[in-house]
């Protein structure tokens, strides 16, 4: 989840622009820039009513005709005075007090421009059906407003037209600044949510790293594993053998168990990275021409394998195959060694560009059923290996074959 995006000078710029909504909130908290512009709305609103009040109290009005009593001067001016009051709650109740005020715009001269920037603020914080309503009641008022208030040396027509122009420019100008301000909320809108994306397509990213990187350490710590459980129990068994063969199965537990330790390390290391800090570089993964390696270190550790390789030049494959072909081959050897220990394994690798590699494991299915050499495992290398053959575009098969031997083979693409 993201946070909202901050402006730099958030005082200059409106509440509803500069502040989002807290929660439990109807509306933003008024700004620096609100309290300003309020404070001025209020003040020329106070010198109009002052103005327009002294002019009509004078023997020789020049600005409008007086009204027909003096304690009608009077009450103009108070409701001009309420009207600049009622500015200051203008952004929480802007179509209440529009439609409050609105009588008071057939007779009031004093409350004129107060009157004017209520209904300026309904059209910038309200629909515009709304706005357009509002401006047809106040069309309507001005009708009478020219009959009671005539100006002095204007016809009546053009007091008429000239209201309804003055509505119309701040119909305009109030729904110009509405659209300036939607499209500024739209474009934070935007990039706070392509921001959120950003952060999901990078917390994905994590994710499949993390998913690819356990299960590389499902494949090499499985196989580490079964080989340090293979030395430790011929040592237990047989305590009489010769020195030179301790010695040679605890060189083999030891170096197994170093290896085992090292990955480990790397992929705690990676999966505590939360940050970008540098870090020791990555050993280079297997390819296949690590394969024949992979199988001499099980014929060290006891396992009867039987290789055949039918890809002349293993350099040529595809990186990403190449390490596909190997860690299946790993895992068969691991299950072996697992689930049938002394079985004869039989390890193929063939193929070639365009036609695909095809890897096939086979062991003899041990009498009475599968055993267990006591060798720790999560249970989930064959569906790791299917998943890794899946993303590669390539078909695994394993299982019991005509035959009863357990057969894994697996078929990856080679491009030409």
């Amino acid at each position: 989840m993201t946070s909202a995006v901050v402006p730099d000078h958030p005082w200059l710029l409106p509440g509803a622009l500069a502040v989002p909504t807290e929660r439990g909130r109807s509306r933003p908290r008024r700004t620096t820039r609100d309290w300003i512009v309020d404070g001025l709305c209020f003040l020329v609103s106070l010198f109009w009513v002052l103005v327009v009040t002294f002019d009509a109290a004078a023997p020789n009005p020049e600005m409008t005709a007086p009204p027909p009593y003096d304690w009608m001067i009077v009450a103009d001016g108070l409701v001009g005075l309420v009207c600049c009051a009622l500015l200051w709650f203008r952004r929480r109740w802007p179509v209440g007090l529009a439609v409050a005020t609105l009588p008071f715009t057939a007779f009031s001269m004093a409350g004129a421009v107060p009157l004017l920037i209520l209904f300026f603020t309904v059209i910038v914080h309200r629909r515009t059906a709304v706005a357009l309503a509002l401006t047809g009641a106040g069309i309507g008022t001005n009708f009478l407003l020219a009959y009671l208030r005539p100006e002095p040396g204007m016809p009546y027509w053009a007091s008429m037209a000239w209201g309804v122009v003055l509505s119309g420019m701040v119909l305009a100008w109030g729904m110009f600044v509405r659209a300036r301000r939607q499209l500024v909320v739209s474009l934070r809108e935007r990039a706070e949510r392509a921001e959120a994306e950003q952060q999901l397509r990078v917390a994905q990213a994590r994710q499949s790293e993390r998913t690819q990187i356990a299960r590389e350490m499902h494949d090499v710590l499985a196989h580490r594993i079964s080989l340090l459980s293979l030395h430790a129990g011929a040592l237990e068994f047989r305590p009489d053998a010769p020195p030179d063969e301790v010695a040679r199965a605890a060189a083999v537990i030891r170096g197994s168990a170093h290896a085992a330790l090292q990955d480990l390390r790397e992929v705690i290391g990676v999966l505590r990275a939360e940050t970008a800090v540098e870090a020791d570089p990555e050993r280079p993964q297997p390819t296949l021409a690590d394969l024949p390696a992979l199988i001499e270190e099980s014929r060290a550790a006891g396992v009867r394998v039987n290789a055949s390789h039918g890809v002349a030049e293993a350099h040529t494959v595809p990186a990403a195959v190449g390490r596909s072909a190997y860690r299946i081959a790993q895992e068969g050897l691991t299950n072996a060694r697992k689930h049938a220990p002394g079985a004869v394994v039989t390890v193929g690798v063939a193929g070639g560009p365009g036609a695909g590699l095809t890897v096939d494991i086979r062991n003899r299915w041990p009498v009475g059923g599968t055993t267990d050499a006591g060798i720790p495992g999560a249970g989930t290398g064959l569906v790791g290996i299917a998943e890794r053959v899946t993303l590669a575009g390539g078909r695994l098969e394993y299982g019991r074959d005509g035959t009863g031997d357990f057969r894994l083979a697996a078929w990856l693409p080679w491009p030409a």
